[in-house]
């Protein structure tokens, strides 16, 4: 497939979003684009999709070639164009899609987005090539919110290749997975590379920039300023690479009688499947401890069973300082900001920014009554704190996904929580955006709250970490003080 943008300008919420761009992508040619949080990179891609309509003007253009056929808008190619990204890869827990892997990359063969018909042999045989392809195959049978955000993205690359697509879009792909499977990213997007379908990659990261690409378009403020050969573009920074793996050392634990949070041979199940198995360790007010491991070691159902959402199974405990027996576990949320991918999704979109702010101060989705004066000055500080007071008067739909992470931590940060949790936060974010958010998490850190987080990347820990714990398959390879080097 070809496609030429010309003039195309996009307003969203009365704002303009996309202004004036020029853009021909070329069967062959494999794109990189390039810019911070809120340039507009996610809506250029879904506008390229057909997800979107560029706001019309006399001289807005989008032309697609296909198969020796000229369209001049995107309906009769749309199926022929898939996109794999966060707030497609978030649909799934907004209308609680749980189908088993096999079916979900199924829907691709079929170009639907849940199970439409029964799968073929033929079907499923191909379905069994593409995991394997990912080296993904042990996931087949699992159910797809049962998977880690990480597994999530591979299973839906998975499901856009079943789609054969004539342009493939990735809007920040590689964000949230580990370094085994930012590998096996790697390895597809170089056998993709070998064909003459055309794709673009959106990024933050110069290292996750696949040495493949051919092109870059760097997008600020809406407008492509740069655009051409990646190697004039960009130059040799491109050929970059992520660090190594962490290592595994030995197992290091201790249980001092004044907990904060306490685990004491903790497991915790989900639909039949041991996702944590005999955890014990001990946090205590002021630590700040970084879980780290592969996609699906667990790292997101440790965060969600910390902050109370999953249970742990009878043979083990997780003890709560100030909950007991009888007491709800409301009145401990009330004391946690939590950022988590899942719980942007659960947001619907039309809500108001301030609004968002505001029901972190009552550990809710949404509110039953109007703020009030006071909770709306709170809200206010907490956006400023975060660098988004400007953002306050709008809704959750006009806002990039890194802009609206920036309203998730000014939600997190509200009420201001003796805890908080923070699954992958700084995903999706740009370095600017991710610089300014990790310093205000070390002054929340160092001014006495105790913060747990997961990350894949060492330069997202925390100046002040003091503990760490490793996780592989559900247990602790390693738990207990921060390791000399890292």
């Amino acid at each position: 497939m070809a496609v030429r943008l010309s003039h195309v300008q996009l307003r969203l919420g009365g704002r303009r979003v996309l202004q004036d761009v020029h853009w021909r992508i070329e069967p062959g040619e494999r794109w990189v684009l390039l810019g911070a949080n809120g340039a507009g990179k996610t809506q250029l891609l879904k506008l390229l999709a057909g997800d979107v309509w560029p706001t019309p003007s006399p001289r807005t253009r989008r032309i697609y070639q296909w198969r020796g056929e000229v369209y001049e808008e995107p309906a009769g190619v749309k199926e022929e164009i898939t996109y794999v990204g966060a707030e497609r890869q978030d649909r799934y827990e907004h209308y609680e899609w749980n189908h088993r892997v096999t079916a979900v990359v199924g829907t691709g063969l079929h170009r639907s987005d849940i199970p439409l018909a029964a799968l073929t042999r033929a079907d499923r045989a191909r379905i069994a090539r593409l995991l394997r392809q990912l080296q993904i195959a042990p996931l087949a049978a699992r159910r797809f919110l049962q998977l880690s955000y990480g597994q999530r993205r591979l299973v839906l690359l998975a499901r856009a290749l079943a789609w054969r697509p004539g342009l493939l879009l990735m809007d920040e792909l590689l964000n949230g997975l580990d370094a085994a499977n930012r590998q096996r990213v790697l390895r597809l997007i170089a056998q993709l590379s070998r064909r003459r379908m055309p794709w673009v990659l959106s990024t933050h990261r110069i290292e996750d920039v696949p040495p493949q690409a051919t092109h870059a378009a760097i997008l600020e403020n809406g407008r492509l300023v740069r655009q051409g050969r990646i190697a004039q573009l960009l130059g040799p920074r491109w050929r970059r690479r992520a660090p190594a793996a962490h290592s595994a050392p030995h197992r290091r634990r201790s249980v001092p009688a004044d907990a904060l949070l306490m685990l004491r041979n903790a497991w915790v199940w989900l639909d039949g499947r041991a996702v944590l198995k005999r955890l014990g360790f001990t946090i205590r007010e002021h630590e700040c401890w970084v879980v780290h491991g592969p996609n699906g070691s667990g790292k997101s159902t440790l965060i969600r069973a910390l902050y109370g959402d999953l249970g742990v199974a009878s043979q083990g405990e997780l003890r709560r300082r100030g909950i007991e027996a009888g007491v709800p576990i409301a009145e401990f949320k009330r004391r946690v900001g939590l950022v988590a991918p899942e719980l942007q999704t659960q947001h619907p979109l039309y809500l108001n920014v301030l609004e968002v702010v505001v029901s972190g101060l009552h550990s809710s989705v949404g509110l039953d009554a109007l703020p009030t004066a006071a909770e709306r000055r709170r809200a206010l500080a907490a956006l400023r704190s975060v660098g988004a007071a400007r953002l306050s008067g709008r809704r959750l739909r006009e806002l990039s996904y890194g802009q609206q992470r920036r309203v998730l931590f000014a939600r997190a940060l509200v009420h201001r929580p003796d805890i908080l949790l923070l699954d992958e936060p700084y995903t999706g974010l740009d370095s600017a955006t991710r610089a300014a958010l990790q310093q205000r998490i070390e002054r929340a850190g160092t001014g006495g709250t105790t913060i747990i987080m997961t990350t894949h990347h060492r330069n997202e820990w925390p100046a002040h970490t003091t503990h760490e714990l490793q996780l592989d398959g559900g247990e602790a390879l390693y738990c207990g003080p921060r390791r000399r080097g890292r």
